[in-house]
């Protein structure tokens, strides 16, 4: 068994990665900006928590010492913390090399450097701070996940209206799978180079009409699908595919196993 830890332990791919882990056997640590309370949804028994910063540097050592692994989940998509998230990248992995740490595994987006979009061009930023890393470090680019699509769903059924966007397909993944993902490559056989990219692509390429009709089958959710054109840098992204990936078919929860799962949630 290996001590492991994650770095945005408390987000909705970390916690998965914290659960697994434990339940695995091994010793977990979780950095967080906050402690969760016992009890949460947050919170996993089995793991010790540290509250840190990485735009700081703040508790870093304390949450990396005498660790194997670490996994960086970690998420910035507005403001001052995604302007902060490369350089934070840059604590983390120099915390990581005082304290001895073998390897560090990132979260990252598919083809998050084929776009200027903000949140995916962080994303693409701090990967370059990580090639550039003093330690063994793997990237791992998930697509999109099955809640992302989700909530795009959601936003318009109060309103009874339920948008998709014009000429956009999705491979997207469940956090379960990602989660998985980046556990095996925690532990995979060390690369032939320091410095690799893994891709996690969902089971199924599908367009967003057809996603659409199974939300609305599932949830019970009444409205009207809405063909809606996506403008900007995103809907560029999107309409050009670089949203997919299919020969890197990893994930095994389809779109709508995920959604009967959270049935009730939803």
């Amino acid at each position: 068994m290996a001590t492991i830890c994650v770095a945005g332990g408390t987000g909705q791919v970390g916690r998965e990665v914290v659960r697994m882990a434990v339940g695995a056997g091994h010793t977990v640590s979780v950095l967080a900006r906050h402690v969760p309370a016992s009890g949460s949804s947050q919170h996993h028994d089995g793991a010790t928590y540290f509250a840190g910063d990485v735009t700081t540097g703040e508790g870093l050592d304390a949450a990396v010492g005498g660790v194997d692994v670490v996994i960086d989940c970690l998420e910035a998509q507005f403001g001052k913390a995604q302007k902060q998230f490369a350089d934070g990248g840059g604590r983390l992995l120099a915390a990581a090399h005082r304290a001895g740490v073998a390897r560090v595994v990132m979260l990252s987006i598919v083809n998050c450097d084929r776009t200027t979009y903000p949140y995916y061009a962080s994303k693409a930023k701090k990967e370059a701070v990580y090639a550039q890393a003093s330690l063994e470090t793997v990237v791992v680019r998930a697509t999109q996940f099955h809640s992302l699509v989700a909530a795009i769903f959601q936003s318009g059924a109060k309103l009874r209206l339920i948008p998709v966007f014009r000429g956009a397909k999705f491979q997207s993944i469940s956090p379960t799978d990602v989660a998985r993902g980046l556990l095996e490559s925690a532990f995979a056989v060390p690369d032939t180079e320091q410095h690799s990219v893994r891709t996690l692509g969902g089971p199924e390429v599908q367009s967003m009409r057809p996603m659409a009709e199974q939300w609305r089958e599932i949830t019970g959710r009444g409205g009207r699908i809405v063909e809606l054109p996506l403008p900007g840098r995103l809907g560029d992204f999107l309409r050009a595919g670089h949203n997919l990936s299919p020969g890197e078919r990893r994930g095994t929860e389809t779109f709508v196993s995920w959604l009967e799962m959270r049935r009730e949630t939803l």
